[in-house]
C-alpha cells in the first residue's frame, strides 16, 4: 500500500512532465482503436447491405463470379426455363428472374460519367420485388419500357439528376438511352455504388444481348418455411449440381468475402503503422522514466535508506508507468473512435458514403487498446525502474544523478555491432539474390537486425556524429553553440534514444522514396527503350466494341493493335500445366512493343497456329524453341500450338506474357466468348502525330471511362499514382514523427529540469535569456539532425538494396531522390526548432535567484 501511495503521489506530483508520454500513448492507442472502429464500421456497412439486398435463396449460374464481370464482359446467366422449375418448389412464396451487370458506363447528355469516383462499381438491372427490401421508389415510379430509367438517390444527388434527364448506358452489347422517370432511395448505407433501373425485356436485350434469360433467380419463402428447407426443395426442382442454390446467408458471406479481404489488407496497413508509433513512442517513455529516476536519485535514496527494497523502488516506478498507460489508454479509446468518425467524414466527402449510424465499437476493441497501450508503457518504464531498483543509498545521497554503468554500455556496443554488422550482412546478400522471393526475406531480416542495432548503437554514434553536425553548424553560433553542442553530448544515451525516435519514422520514408523514385525511373526508361506506339487506349473496364469501333475509325492513324487477355491452361511437352493464361494480339504488337527474345524471331510467334512463351516459362516447364504446347481456352476448344518465340523475361512490361494472334485466337474461341480488347495501341501516320491524338481525343469523349495517353502522359500518370500511394503512406509515417517530435520536446523540458541550477548560474554570471533560448534550439536541431541523419542514411540502404530486387523484376534503374532527402534533412532542423519553442520559453522564464537556489 506504501509503495501505490508514493507512485500515485510521484505520478501526480509530475503529471506535468507525464504529459507529453501519455499524448504519445494517446496517440498510438488512438490509430489502433480508429482502426479498429473504422473497419468494424465498413464491415457492418457492407453485412447490412448484403443482407437487404439478397434474397431468401438465390439461384446463379454455377460458374458466375462475385464481381460479375466474365471474360467475355457479359454477366453469366441462366434460362427462364429454370425460374418456370425454381417457382414450382414447395415453400416458395414467389420467385422472378433477376438481371444484373457490373460491366456497364452510364454518362450524362455531356458524357460525364455518372459512376463513383472511389472505383465503387455501377451496377445496372431489372427492378424486382427484392428491391424493396433495401430500396424505396422516393420520386417517379418505376421503368416501364424501353426508354424509362430509375436511378438511385445517391448518384442523383451527387451528379445533380433529375427526372427527365436522359442517360445513356454503355454496355458490352451496344449503347441506348433511357429517360429517368424515377428515384429510388437506399433504406441502408450504400457505400458508393451507383445503381440505375431498367424493366426486364430491356435490361435482358440490352445488358445481356438476348431475351428470355437471368443473371439470378430471387425466390421468397412461404410462411413457415426455412432458408435451409426452401434451399433443398429448390435444388430437388431445378436439378443438383446444375446451378448454384444459396441461402441469403450463404450469399452474404459470399459477396462479403472479397470485401473482407480487402479490409483486412487496410486493417493491418494501418495497425503496421500504428505499431511503428508505438516502437517511438517506446523511445519517448524510456527517456522520461530514465530522467525522472535520475532527477529522483535522492529520494530513492532515502526511500532505500529508511528500509524500500530494491523491489519496492521498481515496483513504484513501474506503477507510475502502469497509470501513464491506463489513463493515455482510456484517452486514446475515445480519441479512436472520434478518429473514425473522422476518417468516415472523410471518405464520404471523397465519394464512399459510410454513416454513423453504422459506427461500429466492438467490447474488445477498447480492451484491445486499454492492454496494448499499459504493457508497452510498462515494458518501455522496465528498464528505468530496474536502474533504479539498483541505486545504493549512499551513492544516491551523495551523487545527484544514476551512475553510469560502464560495463552495461561496453556489452550493449558490443550487441548492437554485432547486430549491425549481421543486419549489413544480410542486406548484401539479399542485394545478391537470384530470386526476388528469396532476397525479399532476407532483406527483411537486415531491415529489422539494422533498425535494432542502430538503436543500440545510438549512444555511440552520437558522440562522433553530433561532433560532425556541431563542427558544421554550430561553430557559427559561438559559446552558445559550442555549449549547446556539450548539452547535447553530456548524455550519449538520452541523445541516441531521442535520435532514435526519429530515426525510425525518417528511415522508413527514405526506404520508400529511392523505392518510388527507382520504379519510375526504371518504369520511364524501359518505356523509353521498349514501347513503338505513340498512343495507349485503356480504362479501369475492358474497352467495348463500339469504343473499338470508333478508335479504328480514327483519321491520321497507321496502325491499330487489339490487346486481350485470354484465360487458357497450357499443357508443357512434360506433361506440367500452367493456368496463367495467354495474350491474344496482333501482329503490329510486336512494333508497338519491342521485346527481345532469347530463341525464335517474336512476329513469327503471331503466325497461324503458334505462339510464344517467356523464358522463365520455358525454364520452368522445360520448353524449347519448335515445342508443341497443347492449350485449352476456356469456354473454348484445345488447340496445338507450336513455340516460334521465347521472349526475354528480364523486362517489366508484359513480364511472361506468352502471345498469339488474334487470328488463333478467333479460330479456337467461339464469337461469343471473345472478350472485348483489355488494353489498345495506336500509333499516328508520319507527321501527323499531333493531328492524331487531338482525333483520338475527340473520338473517345463518348466513353469517358477510357483514357487516351501519349508516352508522355503514360509516364506522369505512372509518376503521379506512385506519388499519391508515397503520400498516402508519408501521412500515415507522419503518425510516428509527432510521437517523435513529442519524445523531442520531452527530452528538452525534462533536461531543462534537470539543469534548473546550471541554468541559474549561466543566467547569473551574464548569459541572456535570448542566448539561453538559442543554445536549447540549437541543442533541440543538433538531436533532430542527428537522428535525420541516421534515418536518412539507414532508409537509402534499405531502399537501394530493394532496388536490387526489383531490378530481377525487370526495374533495374535506381534512383537516390535527392531533392526529397535533402529537403527531410532540412525539415528535420525545422522539426528541432519547433520541438524547442516551449522548453526554450520556459527556460528563459526562470527566475535567476530560485534557480540557483534548486537543489
Amino acid at each position: 500500500m506504501t509503495v501505490l501511495k508514493t507512485s500515485m503521489r510521484n505520478f501526480f506530483a509530475h503529471k506535468g512532465r507525464m504529459a507529453l508520454s501519455a499524448v504519445a500513448v494517446l496517440l498510438s492507442v488512438a490509430f489502433v482503436c480508429g482502426t479498429l472502429v473504422f473497419t468494424d464500421t465498413m464491415n457492418t456497412t457492407f453485412d447490412k447491405l448484403f443482407a437487404a439486398t439478397s434474397s431468401d435463396v438465390t439461384v446463379s449460374p454455377k460458374a458466375a463470379k462475385s464481381d460479375n464481370t466474365p471474360q467475355n464482359g457479359r454477366p453469366d446467366s441462366l434460362p427462364a426455363s429454370v425460374l418456370e422449375r425454381a417457382q414450382k418448389a414447395q415453400g416458395v412464396k414467389y420467385a422472378e428472374g433477376a438481371v444484373s451487370s457490373m460491366n456497364v458506363t452510364v454518362v450524362n447528355s455531356a458524357n460525364k460519367n455518372m459512376g463513383s469516383s472511389t472505383g465503387a462499381p455501377t451496377i445496372a438491372g431489372n427492378w424486382t420485388r427484392n428491391d424493396l427490401r433495401s430500396m424505396e421508389i422516393t420520386s417517379g415510379h418505376a421503368p416501364r419500357g424501353p426508354t424509362e430509367t430509375m436511378v438511385d438517390a445517391d448518384t442523383a444527388d451527387k451528379h445533380h439528376l433529375k427526372l427527365g434527364d436522359e442517360l445513356r448506358t454503355i454496355a458490352v452489347t451496344g449503347d441506348f438511352k433511357a429517360r429517368i422517370v424515377g428515384i429510388a432511395t437506399f433504406k441502408v448505407t450504400n457505400p458508393g455504388a451507383a445503381v440505375v433501373y431498367f424493366d426486364t425485356a430491356t435490361a435482358q436485350r440490352e445488358l445481356l444481348g438476348t431475351t428470355g434469360r437471368f443473371t439470378h433467380i430471387n425466390l421468397s419463402t412461404a410462411t413457415g418455411v426455412t432458408n435451409d428447407t426452401l434451399k433443398q426443395n429448390v435444388i430437388s426442382s431445378i436439378g443438383a449440381g446444375a446451378y448454384k442454390v444459396q441461402t441469403q446467408k450463404e450469399y452474404s458471406d459470399e459477396n462479403r468475402s472479397g470485401v473482407g479481404s480487402f479490409m483486412d489488407v487496410i486493417k493491418y496497413a494501418m495497425l503496421g503503422f500504428a505499431g511503428i508509433a508505438f516502437l517511438v513512442g517506446i523511445f519517448l517513455i524510456i527517456n522520461t522514466f530514465s530522467m525522472l529516476v535520475a532527477q529522483r536519485t535522492r529520494e530513492i535514496g532515502l526511500m532505500r535508506a529508511i528500509g524500500s527494497s530494491r523491489k519496492q523502488v521498481n515496483r513504484s516506478v513501474l506503477v507510475e508507468a502502469t497509470l501513464l498507460g491506463f489513463f493515455g489508454s482510456i484517452l486514446g479509446v475515445g480519441a479512436g473512435v472520434g478518429l473514425a468518425v473522422g476518417l468516415m467524414k472523410l471518405m464520404s466527402a471523397a465519394g464512399m458514403d459510410l454513416s454513423t449510424r453504422d459506427l461500429t465499437v466492438k467490447a474488445t476493441t477498447p480492451v484491445i487498446g486499454l492492454v496494448l497501450g499499459v504493457v508497452v508503457t510498462v515494458l518501455a518504464a522496465y528498464l528505468p525502474a530496474r536502474r533504479a531498483g539498483k541505486v545504493s543509498p549512499m551513492a544516491a545521497l551523495r551523487d545527484a544523478g544514476t551512475p553510469a554503468d560502464g560495463k552495461a554500455g561496453l556489452v550493449r556496443g558490443i550487441i548492437g555491432l554485432v547486430l549491425t554488422g549481421a543486419g549489413t550482412f544480410a542486406l548484401f546478400t539479399a542485394a545478391g539474390a537470384d530470386k526476388a522471393s528469396d532476397g525479399s526475406l532476407v532483406l527483411g531480416a537486415g531491415v529489422v537486425l539494422t533498425l535494432i542495432g542502430f538503436v543500440i548503437i545510438g549512444p555511440l554514434l552520437a558522440g562522433g556524429v553530433v561532433r560532425v553536425i556541431s563542427a558544421v553548424l554550430l561553430r557559427f553560433f559561438g559559446p552558445v553553440g559550442r555549449m549547446a553542442e556539450r548539452n547535447a553530448l553530456r548524455n550519449p544515451r538520452r541523445t541516441g534514444a531521442t535520435g532514435a525516435a526519429l530515426m525510425i519514422g525518417l528511415a522508413l520514408v527514405a526506404c520508400l522514396s529511392v523505392v518510388g523514385s527507382s520504379m519510375v525511373a526504371s518504369a520511364t526508361d524501359e518505356l523509353d527503350k521498349t514501347v513503338g506506339t505513340d498512343f495507349i487506349i485503356q480504362g479501369n473496364q475492358r474497352i467495348v466494341p463500339q469504343a473499338a469501333k470508333a478508335i479504328e475509325t480514327t483519321p491520321g492513324l497507321e496502325h491499330v493493335t487489339h490487346y486481350r487477355d485470354i484465360e487458357a491452361k497450357i499443357v508443357a511437352p512434360d506433361g506440367s500445366s500452367d493456368g496463367d493464361g495467354v495474350t491474344a494480339a496482333d501482329p503490329t504488337y510486336a512494333q508497338d512493343l519491342h521485346r527481345k527474345t532469347t530463341a525464335g524471331e517474336l512476329t513469327a510467334a503471331y503466325g497461324k497456329d503458334s505462339m510464344s512463351v517467356g523464358s522463365k516459362f520455358a525454364t520452368k516447364h522445360h520448353v524449347k524453341l519448335g515445342d508443341t504446347l497443347t492449350v485449352a481456352f476456356k469456354g473454348g476448344s484445345t488447340a496445338k500450338l507450336k513455340v516460334a518465340a521465347i521472349t526475354d523475361d528480364n523486362v517489366a512490361i508484359d513480364q511472361g506474357a506468352r502471345y498469339l494472334s488474334t487470328e488463333t485466337m478467333r479460330k479456337y474461341l467461339p464469337a461469343d466468348r471473345i472478350p472485348p480488347d483489355q488494353i489498345m495501341f495506336a500509333s499516328a501516320k508520319s507527321g501527323q502525330e499531333k493531328q492524331a491524338y487531338a482525333a483520338l481525343k475527340k473520338s473517345m469523349e463518348q466513353y469517358p471511362q477510357y483514357q487516351v495517353r501519349d508516352q508522355s502522359d503514360y509516364k506522369q500518370e505512372l509518376k503521379d499514382q506512385i506519388g499519391q500511394l508515397l503520400n498516402m503512406v508519408y501521412g500515415l509515417l507522419a503518425l510516428a514523427i509527432v510521437v517523435a517530435v513529442l519524445g523531442v520536446i520531452n527530452t528538452l523540458a525534462l533536461s531543462v529540469v534537470e539543469r534548473t541550477r546550471e541554468i541559474g548560474l549561466m543566467r547569473a554570471i551574464g548569459m541572456s535569456r535570448r542566448q539561453l533560448r538559442r543554445m536549447i534550439r540549437l541543442e533541440s536541431v543538433v538531436i533532430a539532425l542527428f537522428g535525420a541523419l541516421l534515418g536518412l542514411g539507414l532508409g537509402m540502404g534499405w531502399g537501394a538494396t530493394a532496388q536490387k530486387l526489383l531490378a530481377l523484376e525487370g526495374l533495374k534503374v535506381l534512383e537516390i531522390p535527392w531533392p526529397t532527402i535533402i529537403g527531410v534533412f532540412i525539415g528535420s532542423a525545422f522539426v528541432g526548432l519547433f520541438a524547442a519553442l516551449i522548453p526554450a520559453f520556459r527556460a528563459g522564464r526562470m527566475n535567476v535567484l530560485n534557480a540557483i537556489a534548486t537543489d
